[in-house]
């Protein structure tokens, strides 16, 4: 096989199911490799250091931002270049409760929180990944996460298709499903791909992101437990959300970062890890700002 080629008979050999779909996948991976080929991705051999953020809730946005700020810049100064926000870092993970209140919450994405943190990452020199309640337009809300270069610049946002709907966990009120496809940017840093929380279920989500060469993965996350579920499922509820994310990597050959939030709000206990191509996990919990190195 001549490098960055898919092999001819592949679509034969493999593609039993829906046509379309996987002569779509089948380009998808054509592009990818024809980008650069494997060759080129195993002769840069690079490594990067990733800053993964945890935080508590706090009472109001301005706190929450001021302090993220602050961790930011903890995890620059121990060597981070990609540094990840958890999901909804602005607010208490609100969705436990249905309040059309909190749609209050929701700013433009770019917006005010984009533009707040475009100068810090140019001045810092490291790519932000920042997880934000998105207004849309009237009535139309989403669960965003843009992705900010090391330059400052904006290059664009990912919104949350997979969206659900339990018990202290009433995301379908607030959000629409994502619109804009499965993403990756090439940041000064490698090229990343972004999904978020639930999205982590899914296995087409991670690999549709890999298919478009993304180098790792990031999943800004809110997941925890309700006091009556942990003593009997916490650990198996665990262990499966732990073993989803190794299987991503192990089955896209990347890393896989997934960064959740710290502390409990209200009646849910929330519980970083860093997930490579070989089955291994760094895990929970971790400090606020935990520096995490990928080699490839």
């Amino acid at each position: 096989m001549v490098d960055g080629e898919l092999p001819a008979s592949v679509s034969d050999s493999c593609f039993t199911g829906d046509e379309k779909i996987w002569r779509d996948l089948e380009q998808v991976g054509r592009k990818t490799l024809a980008g650069g080929g494997l060759s080129s991705i195993i002769a840069r051999m690079e490594t990067v250091t990733l800053g993964l953020v945890q935080s508590r809730g706090f009472p109001t946005q301005h706190d929450s931002l001021a302090h993220h700020e602050t961790l930011i810049h903890d995890a620059a100064a121990k060597g981070a270049q990609i540094v990840c926000l958890q999901e909804l870092f602005l607010t208490p993970y609100f969705c436990t409760r249905q309040d059309p209140d909190l749609f209050d919450l929701a700013e433009p994405v770019p917006g005010p929180t984009t533009k707040r943190l475009q100068p810090l990452a140019k001045e810092l020199g490291v790519v932000i990944i920042a997880s934000l309640f998105e207004k849309r337009g009237p009535g139309l809300y989403h669960n965003t996460t843009a992705v900010i270069d090391a330059d400052g610049t904006y290059l664009g946002k990912y919104r949350k298709m997979h969206i659900p709907q339990d018990p202290g966990f009433e995301e379908k009120f607030y959000f629409t499903p994502g619109d804009l496809g499965y993403r990756v940017w090439d940041t000064k840093f490698g090229r990343i791909g972004v999904l978020i929380c639930w999205d982590q279920w899914y296995p087409e989500a991670a690999r549709l992101t890999a298919l478009q060469g993304a180098e790792i993965l990031f999943y800004p996350t809110a997941i925890g437990w309700l006091p009556e579920e942990k003593p009997t499922l916490g650990q198996a509820q665990h262990t499966a959300w732990e073993t989803v994310q190794r299987g991503h990597a192990v089955a896209n050959g990347c890393y896989v970062a997934a960064v959740n939030r710290m502390g409990t709000e209200g009646e849910t206990s929330f519980g970083v890890k860093v997930s490579s191509p070989i089955p291994t996990v760094k895990s929970s919990p971790a400090p606020p700002s935990t520096a995490r190195k990928c080699s490839w």
